[in-house]
Parts: C-alpha cells; sequence; structure tokens
C-alpha cells in the first residue's frame, strides 16, 4: 500500500490559522480601572491593544508619573518578555473598556515567522521609541539622573574590603528604586564610572568609600 503523501499547508492558510486560534484563546476585556499588571510583576506576555485605552504609569521616587497612554493597533509589555520574564518596571491599567490580546512568548514568535510585516511593524515603534527615549535623555540635566541613581546607591551600598562598599543590586533593580528607566539608568552609571565613584567588578558595583559615594550626591545637588 502506497504512502499517502502529505499535503504542506500553504503559508498563508497557516497564517488564518494562527490568526484565528489568537483571537480565539488570547483575547481578553478590561473594565475600567482593571489593571493589566502591576510594577514589579514579571514579565510573561505581550499585550496588544485592540480597543479602549491602557494608561502606563511608574511609581517613582518623585511620586506617580504616566510613562504613556495607549490606544488601538499600540502594544506593550515587550521589553520583560523579551527579557525573559524580567519585572516589568511600570504598572498598565484600562482607563476605559478595552479589548487585549495577550500572547506569550511562543505565540508572538510564531504570529512573527507567519506574519513578517507584524516583526517589521514592531521593529519600527521599538525604533521609534528608542528615538523618544533618546531625545528624552538629551533634555535631561545631569543632575536629573544622578541625584536619584545615587540615592539609590547609597541605600543598598555594604561593607565590602577596607572602606570600599557594595551595591549588591543589578542595574534594573537599581533603576526601578531610582525611578528610572534602564536606558536614564545605564546613563548614571557611566557618569559615575567616569568621575571614579563607581566600579564594576566582577559583576557587582563597588564605590571607593561611602563618603565618595555621597560626595556624588552633593555634585548632584
Amino acid at each position: 500500500m502506497s504512502k499517502r503523501p502529505s499535503v504542506r499547508q500553504p503559508q498563508s492558510q497557516r497564517a488564518s490559522d494562527t490568526e484565528f486560534r489568537v483571537r480565539n484563546l488570547f483575547q481578553r476585556e478590561l473594565a475600567p480601572g482593571e489593571r493589566v499588571f502591576a510594577q514589579g510583576d514579571p514579565g510573561e506576555r505581550f499585550f496588544v491593544i485592540q480597543s479602549g485605552c491602557v494608561e502606563i504609569v511608574r511609581e517613582e521616587a518623585s511620586g506617580r508619573r504616566v510613562v504613556a497612554r495607549l490606544g488601538p493597533g499600540d502594544f506593550f509589555g515587550e521589553q520583560s518578555l523579551l527579557a525573559a520574564g524580567a519585572a516589568h518596571n511600570a504598572s498598565a491599567t484600562a482607563t476605559r473598556p478595552t479589548g487585549l490580546l495577550e500572547l506569550d512568548a511562543g505565540m508572538l514568535e510564531a504570529m512573527c515567522v507567519e506574519r513578517p510585516e507584524i516583526a517589521i511593524r514592531m521593529i519600527r515603534v521599538l525604533v521609534g521609541r528608542l528615538v523618544e527615549s533618546e531625545r528624552r535623555l538629551a533634555a535631561l540635566g545631569s543632575d536629573d539622573l544622578l541625584r536619584p541613581f545615587v540615592r539609590a546607591l547609597v541605600r543598598n551600598a555594604e561593607p565590602h574590603e577596607g572602606r570600599s562598599v557594595r551595591i549588591p543590586l543589578t542595574l534594573r533593580e537599581l533603576a526601578e528604586q531610582a525611578g528610572l528607566s534602564l536606558l536614564e539608568a545605564h546613563r548614571a552609571l557611566h557618569q559615575l564610572v567616569d568621575r571614579k565613584a563607581l566600579d564594576l567588578l566582577d559583576d557587582v558595583l563597588i564605590a571607593p568609600d561611602l563618603d565618595t559615594l555621597s560626595a556624588s550626591l552633593d555634585v548632584a545637588g
């Protein structure tokens, strides 16, 4: 008995099947005021807004800051998902009746493979956000970055060797405590390294002494 040849499904049909599964298995409806995720929650999903509005808010040392208001067609949550489940650095809340697609990493990858235009659009949006972050960084003064970052360093400093101190936190954790984005924290870190107030040894942040670190806070105002 001859073996029946397998019939390969056309790419357009596979893409259509994926979209059908997404719309039927990954849809989520939210009421006004309902939270999508909280700041500090692990990032395990990617969200696409189909209808309504989502407000992205970051709790900072200086208070509550609205980072963005997103509408239909916008997406969010990609940074934590792509960083292997890193914690969200902001919270997301629906401000009106809202419909979302909530995707895990596997489904997002499948959609990008079967519909390359989705990946291209994501890249364009992410590049635009990076350009906007760079523009905002250029408008920020050195004090705006260093002051909250140094305070977070001083709060978490531990004795090391001699007079030196170590800061047992990752850059992401320091950024969250300082109320800064990861890019802003990275820029502040470089400024402190350039001033010899901080060094990175074996992936651990080391300061020569607490006075030197505190002096950087004085310089920042």
